[in-house]
């Protein structure tokens, strides 16, 4: 992938959503009274810690050689309530070559329409905010109303108005591109946006790190947290910082993964965070996106006393997708690579395999290129991909005199590849559609040209992700009296179902639709409807453990969050019981089998999520 500046081990790196139980680089959070943070810096800085995030409540440390245990032993401090590994959190894209030119017209990524945000006016006095909790936002594209932007700086990862990598600059830029008649234009165009700049020269930040930057972003006056990145491991520090953003009327939104499978990652695992998988341009879910369900189970007891409870809560999987295959927007200047192509004078879409260059020359059909053919000789060989690798391919077309490549798909849809690390061909090659096959080898002529870009293509859930952002800054700014929450439930309410019939692990209620959102909202208000959105479990929160008792089934069911003075338990989908609203009820059967329960407001569909108990 020569045309990111990312090195190969980053890139490794970037698609991996899960890590050890070890703590990452020997750091931890240790969480304290905040009156008594100076002596327990000094005690930890006398046991050798050395101070890397000093936050609100907590600071983060690393002792080297230490792990968690030993770290315990050494601060065991009345004026220390917790110490945790500070967990490793990385940005989540899978990377791809660059295609198309938007320098010198503006170009509508794809996610724009697919999500009716283009039918959407976003209304720039709303006072809408965005912090961006990235790599940085590079200053030198020029495709942004930078008077709007604002930023902090860090001692560990420097400027946030220079790159760490051009992750930050193409996440921002799906976010709020200007509508200037270059370029892309973004979801929400020219929105404020804050930038925390949390992603060292290594590719990756820390749990601590995000804990830090929500409160930034609490303090430069954002509604909405978009992340794009994640990792292994649930954090409390983390998450009590998401949780207070969100309390406050925040919205905070974040990636998925990119190892397409079930493990869940954070902070999007998060009740408080709004996780975002990712479709491609024909509303198939991406073949990378991450699936964790939304149903987890726990087993208690021996023998006869076992029992098992199964919790289902839809705020801890994917709760909606957006475009995030091919995405096309900002980089830091020049360091994308672009390619034009076209036939006969008609402009075609084309994917830059390698080699900057331009060329302009007859057209020579080499079939599948499996050898050399004189033929080629001085002109642009088309090829039809199969058989032998695209790097071999090329290399006979040049090795017969060709003076570029077009490398056609068997498949639907653009070709996006390169032609490997130990690339030994010149000529400019390009991948193209096989949609556009038969008029390419109808024409005479192609021009090719290969060069430095300051727009390029990324996939990955990181670039759903901030298209959800995008449209839940422009979906509130024409409702700004609403919470993050009311937003959040509003873009699911309005989803658009794909998949499986109904929600699903894989898109969750679907994917989002900007226009259905705001008309939603128009017509119902920022409550909803006669039938409200659908968050599971609502306010309230329920548990249930079964157990055996003097030959009965007993199952203890405990609440919180209800609002009326007395509560309907439904088990089996059937009213139980109503009960006063204490917190706890007892049933008792003799019955076997399996038994779903849900505490809901008395005479009222504000219920709790699912909880299944198996006797």
């Amino acid at each position: 992938m020569k045309a990111s500046k990312f090195t190969t081990s980053i890139i490794a790196l970037a698609v991996t959503a899960a890590f050890s139980a070890h703590a990452a680089d020997d750091r931890y959070i240790i969480k304290v009274d905040e009156s008594k943070k100076g002596l327990v810096k000094a005690l930890a800085k006398k046991l050798g810690g050395e101070l890397k995030v000093d936050g609100k409540g907590f600071i983060a440390a690393s002792f080297a050689g230490k792990d968690l245990s030993q770290v315990k032993g050494l601060l065991n401090n009345p004026h220390i309530q917790m110490i945790e590994e500070d967990q490793r959190r990385l940005p989540l894209s899978v990377y791809s070559d660059t295609a198309g030119n938007p320098a010198t017209t503006q170009l509508t990524p794809y996610a724009v329409v697919q999500s009716q945000a283009d039918q959407v006016n976003f209304n720039a006095g709303a006072g809408m905010k965005v912090c961006i909790i990235d790599s940085g936002l590079d200053r030198s594209n020029q495709d942004f109303i930078w008077n709007n932007i604002t930023g902090t700086n860090d001692s560990g990862t420097g400027n946030w108005d220079e790159n760490g990598g051009p992750h930050g600059t193409h996440v921002a830029g799906t976010i709020g591109a200007a509508d200037n008649g270059f370029g892309v234009v973004g979801m929400a165009p020219g929105v404020d946006m804050h930038i925390v700049k949390v992603f060292n020269e290594a590719g990756w930040g820390y749990s601590s790190d995000l804990a830090y930057a929500a409160n930034i972003c609490s303090g430069a006056g954002a509604n909405i947290i978009s992340m794009s990145l994640g990792g292994g491991g649930a954090n409390s520090t983390e998450e009590n910082a998401f949780k207070a953003f969100t309390d406050s009327g925040g919205l905070v939104v974040a990636a998925a993964g990119n190892d397409g499978n079930n493990v869940r990652s954070f902070p999007a695992g998060y009740s408080s965070v709004m996780m975002v998988g990712a479709n491609d341009n024909n509303n198939a879910i991406a073949d990378f996106s991450q699936f964790p369900s939304c149903t987890s189970t726990t087993t208690t007891g021996k023998g006869k006393n076992r029992t098992t409870t199964t919790t289902t809560d839809e705020t801890v999987c994917v709760e909606v997708t957006a475009g995030g295959v091919d995405t096309l927007s900002t980089y830091p200047a020049g360091m994308a690579t672009s390619a034009s192509m076209s036939a006969d004078g008609v402009a075609y879409a084309s994917s830059a395999m390698e080699n900057s260059g331009s060329v302009t020359a007859n057209t020579f059909y080499m079939g599948t290129a499996e050898s050399t053919n004189s033929g080629a000789n001085g002109n642009v060989c088309l090829i039809d991909r199969g058989v032998i690798s695209f790097h071999d391919k090329v290399q006979n077309c040049q090795n017969s005199g060709g003076v570029g490549a077009v490398i056609i798909n068997n498949e639907a849809g653009m070709l996006s590849a390169t032609l490997g690390d130990t690339n030994a061909t010149t000529i400019p090659a390009v991948g193209v559609a096989l949609e556009d096959r038969a008029a390419l080898l109808a024409s005479n002529t192609v021009d090719i040209a290969i060069g430095a870009s300051d727009y390029g293509f990324m996939s990955g859930t990181s670039m759903a992700t901030p298209a959800v952002s995008g449209m839940a800054a422009l979906v509130w700014s024409n409702h700004n009296g609403c919470t993050g929450t009311e937003i959040r439930d509003a873009l699911k309410a309005t989803a658009e179902d794909n998949g499986a019939a109904g929600h699903d692990d894989y898109f969750g209620h679907g994917i989002v639709k900007a226009k259905a959102a705001n008309d939603y909202l128009t017509a119902n208000g920022c409550g909803g409807g006669v039938t409200p959105p659908p968050v599971e479990g609502g306010d309230i929160t329920a548990d249930a453990s079964g157990y055996k008792a003097k030959g009965k089934n007993k199952v203890d069911v405990t609440w919180s969050g209800a609002a009326t003075s007395s509560v309907d338990i439904i088990r089996n989908g059937s009213l139980r019981t109503t009960t006063a609203n204490d917190g706890a009820y007892t049933d008792s059967f003799r019955t076997s089998g399996s038994f779903t329960y849900k505490v809901c407001d008395q005479g009222t569909s504000n219920c709790s999520a699912d909880i299944t108990v198996n006797f």
